[in-house]
């Protein structure tokens, strides 16, 4: 096993990528979606589940952890990995946007940012010196750089302000993440909408020099299209030697689109959320199982799909549970959602090995415009 953090590109096919990432933990395959374990568990899930399902990475929050139970309760308790039982790699996100969604709770300052507690309304600072120290605390394998997340749409100069203070971090937050072998830390390329910024960004980033590259501040309210508009050429200005993971998306859709612009890493809290409100992905769109017509259903979500919640369950049963408030809804559509996630992945490593993903695309966007299976 490796002792320390590399990344080895396998294959292209345009701009897409595939390759693996080795760490000590073990190796991520990349394409690769994180399931989010906001406060050290993904919900509805256990952790041999979440591995079942395929996922080589998880990914925690340095905000919620650090308020409850606390980064130091973690590190006494011997570390996020034996506390969360996930033996696998973890990614931890610095905080940032957590806490720059906070609004009337916080005041920005260049040290970093002070804020309440959504919890208890109890005072903390976060910099960029603290935010590596509760990741360290954490035992992090993959650490985020502090940085600030403006929501979109917003001022030109707004952006501007916002990514250089970003790159400053980024600067005080490698002095501060030190030399940790085995442990990587991945730098925020920031600038909004505007190519010359994002240029700016990168320029700065690379001249530090990381172990990964995050593009930032998209999926906050921009809409797919222009986020797409930025993935045209945000992730090109990075270098290609390292990961590039975009961060908080997305649906099925902006993951493969995502990853046909150079995309390797992604998270996001959909899945999970979705199938704890009744919402279950398949190849052929969305599946909202509360729905009436489910009801005496006795066909899977999808028929092709092998998690549990297809081979052992029908949507009549699937819609019961959710309609009764049972807690099996939750951890069966979970599963299936996570499990749909990883299979995209999966599919995606294979054809742009097998120099095929334009072809895999496509049927990917025919399956999804056929719909939905009519009902019974």
């Amino acid at each position: 096993m490796t002792e320390r953090f590399s990344f080895t590109l396998k294959a292209t096919d345009g701009r897409a990528r595939t390759g693996v990432i080795d760490t000590p933990r073990g190796q991520i395959r990349t394409p690769a979606f994180m399931p989010v374990g906001t406060a050290a568990t993904v919900k509805a899930m256990m952790p041999e589940s979440v591995a079942a399902t395929g996922a080589d990475i998880l990914l925690g929050n340095t905000y919620h952890l650090m308020l409850r139970p606390t980064a130091e309760r973690i590190a006494a308790l011997g570390g996020l990995h034996r506390f969360m039982n996930w033996s696998g790699p973890i990614l931890t996100d610095s905080g940032g946007f957590q806490v720059m969604s906070l609004a009337d709770l916080r005041k920005l300052t260049e040290e970093g940012v002070t804020f309440r507690s959504h919890i208890d309304g109890s005072k903390h600072m976060l910099s960029p010196e603290r935010s590596m120290e509760i990741q360290r605390l954490l035992g992090s394998d993959i650490v985020m750089c502090f940085d600030e997340c403006p929501a979109l749409p917003a001022d030109r100069d707004r952006i501007a302000q916002s990514m250089r203070l970003s790159m400053r971090w980024a600067e005080r937050s490698k002095e501060a993440f030190g030399d940790r072998p085995g442990h990587a830390l991945f730098g925020i390329q920031q600038g909004g909408l505007e190519q010359d910024l994002r240029e700016e960004s990168a320029e700065a980033l690379k001249e530090i020099g990381f172990d990964g590259y995050a593009v930032g501040g998209l999926a906050v309210g921009e809409g797919q299209e222009a986020m797409f508009g930025c993935l045209d050429y945000a992730p090109e200005m990075l270098p290609t030697d390292k990961p590039r993971y975009l961060m908080g998306v997305g649906k099925p859709d902006d993951i493969v689109g995502a990853v046909k612009r150079g995309i390797d890493m992604m998270d996001c809290v959909l899945p999970s959320r979705s199938g704890r409100t009744g919402q279950a992905f398949t190849r052929r769109g969305v599946v909202n199982i509360k729905n009436a017509r489910h009801a005496d259903d006795p066909r899977p979500l999808d028929e092709a799909c092998t998690c549990p919640a297809c081979t052992g369950y029908s949507r009549a049963y699937l819609h019961h549970v959710f309609r009764a408030g049972e807690i099996i809804s939750s951890m069966l559509l979970t599963w299936h959602n996570l499990h749909y996630y990883q299979e995209l992945m999966a599919g995606m490593r294979a054809a742009i090995s097998d120099g095929r993903f334009d072809a895999w695309e496509g049927d990917f966007h025919a399956l999804r415009a056929e719909g939905d299976i009519d009902p019974l």
